[in-house]
């Protein structure tokens, strides 16, 4: 039987990100539950913005490239998104757009159809990113994935964390630990073969 797999990253390259932190406890809870976690940091995927011309011109770029790969070989997505102006980052999208491309014959959104997602965020706003997740949500779900309703949004996020980048708070720590065992539970549910 198959063990699932889960990639979890951050919709940031800010180092001390308070959604790596977010996405980091997350997938911790997710391979806690019996499912494999991949983590990676876009930081260590640049890629240049999408752009058609560069496409027809050079190919994929060898990072969205790699990191196409890693969303086909894994069942789920964990996205922990920073709200940028009551959107996602340029860089999510950035990501989003290029994972998304394929050549000629290749399946339509080969990466994404039919994968299973959970999203969480983290920002010093009040609400903690939630408007950001409404859009994230929408892309999801017109990539064809699955996103689970279920979602958590912490808020302050300045005064959320300590010096290690846990949450003080083990109410929001239980929220954020949830997301990721709900979406360890529903890619075993709907993946393992």
């Amino acid at each position: 039987m198959k063990i699932p797999r889960i990639l979890a990253f951050a919709g940031s390259t800010r180092t001390d990100s308070f959604n790596k932190n977010l996405v980091r406890i997350a997938a911790g809870a997710a391979r806690a539950s019996g499912v494999e976690t991949t983590m990676v940091d876009l930081k260590d995927y640049p890629l240049p913005l999408f752009d058609e011309d560069l496409e027809a011109g050079q190919g994929m770029p060898e990072n969205a490239a790699k990191l196409k790969e890693l969303f086909v070989s894994h069942d789920g997505l964990l996205i922990a998104s920073p709200e940028y102006n009551s959107s996602i980052s340029g860089v999510l999208k950035n990501v989003i757009d290029w994972v998304s491309r394929g050549p000629k014959g290749e399946a339509p959104l080969l990466a994404f159809s039919g994968k299973s997602a959970a999203i969480l965020s983290a920002s010093p706003g009040a609400l903690g990113g939630l408007r950001g997740l409404v859009h994230l949500r929408s892309i999801l779900a017109n990539l064809n994935v699955i996103v689970l309703p279920e979602q958590t949004a912490v808020g302050s996020a300045y005064d959320q964390f300590d010096a290690d980048g846990n949450l003080k708070d083990s109410r929001q720590l239980e929220k954020v630990q949830a997301i990721g065992k709900r979406l360890a539970a529903f890619v075993k549910k709907h993946h393992a073969a």
